[in-house]
């Protein structure tokens, strides 16, 4: 296709101006975001969608930087404290990472109180996680700000090398392995299984050893780690708890931007939520598969069965009302957003099925 010089002119112009905008606003704002884990992770996906959507929308005049893994930090203790004093800007925590510095958000860890997916996204994107936010920002001193909660890994679910768990009692005697937190050990132990705090790199051979039997995992973690290859070979789908990632952000980083930079870093987030909802349910699906296909006894309790779990676990929702700073607080909060989502989706739902 040929063009007139004119044309061609006016076109290398804007061009150049577009090109002259971008190189000026990309040093408007740069938002540094981390995450401990690796390019295979929902959380990459999620930091992906984030980048591209606010560099996109800002017009250039934010830039992400990805540091995934452990360029900037190493611990949930470090590197929320680089989010405090604003050497981090972005930081993506499990609650058990977090928990060190604000306990409540183990919340998120207390079983059997969200029934579904479409439960835990219902009560992931409202007023709850404005509830938390609003704690963790007085708790930080207005340095740390909770700018949603994701997911990391679909659901938490028993594993074992031991037998299948189709009842509680089938608990009995097993060595589950747990993170250093209180609650999952308060869980665990509710059940009749035997805690045993392990740190993760060591797991895969904990389990080869028989140092644990089993852990309490989501199955892309499961089979992304081998552990079928140390053992693992039980696993009972009871969902007891909803693996929430949640996104920090540096409030001084954040409330520096004008209003209209603050709103496309929040629809940042919420495109970022959608792809870590989105990503579990699709690599859960060959993760599956390939624990089956390797010989794994897959089982899903009846909801008689998960019904008596619950109840088992029962004890667990007053010790950590009792014993978790905020924990009161934090535990009405989800059981009202909890209720409100169910009675949503199912009058939602009687609407779809007339």
């Amino acid at each position: 296709m040929k063009f007139s010089t004119g044309i061609k002119s006016l076109m290398m112009a804007a061009m150049m101006s577009g090109a002259a905008m971008t190189a000026a606003s990309a040093q408007d704002y740069t938002i540094r975001a981390t995450a401990n884990s690796n390019e295979n992770d929902e959380d990459y996906d999620g930091l992906v969608v984030f980048k591209n959507f606010v560099e996109s929308a800002s017009n250039g005049a934010i830039a992400v930087e990805l540091f995934i893994g452990t360029q900037l930090c190493s611990t949930g203790a470090e590197c929320l404290q680089g989010v405090a004093d604003g050497t981090i800007d972005v930081y993506i925590s499990t609650s058990g990472g977090a928990s060190g510095i604000f306990p409540y958000v183990q919340v998120l860890d207390l079983p059997y109180l969200m029934r579904d997916d479409r439960v835990a996204e219902h009560v992931m994107q409202g007023d709850f996680v404005r509830t938390m936010r609003d704690m963790a920002l007085e708790d930080s001193g207005d340095k740390i700000r909770l700018m949603t909660i994701g997911n990391t890994g679909g659901w938490r679910n028993f594993a074992n090398t031991q037998r299948r768990i189709a009842e509680p009692s089938d608990m009995n005697g097993l060595k589950i392995r747990t993170v250093v937190a209180d609650l999952p050990q308060e869980l665990v132990r509710a059940l009749g299984g035997s805690p045993t705090p392990i740190p993760w790199p060591e797991l895969f051979t904990s389990i080869q050893t028989g140092v644990v039997d089993g852990s309490k995992n989501g199955i892309t973690d499961i089979m992304g780690m081998k552990f079928p290859d140390a053992g693992l070979q039980y696993m009972t789908l009871d969902g007891h708890a909803y693996m929430g990632a949640l996104w920090w952000m540096s409030n001084d980083t954040f409330m520096a931007m004008p209003e209209d930079m603050r709103r496309v870093v929040v629809d940042g987030f919420y495109a970022l939520q959608q792809a870590t909802f989105a990503s579990p349910k699709r690599k859960s699906i060959p993760a599956y598969e390939a624990f089956v296909e390797g010989g794994g006894d897959l089982y899903v309790p009846t909801p008689e069965q998960k019904a008596a779990f619950s109840e088992a676990a029962s004890p667990v929702y007053d010790w950590f009302a009792a014993n978790v700073d905020g924990g009161d607080t934090i535990l009405a909060a989800l059981r009202t957003a909890v209720a409100e989502a169910e009675a949503d989706i199912d009058a939602a739902m009687a609407s779809d099925l007339n």
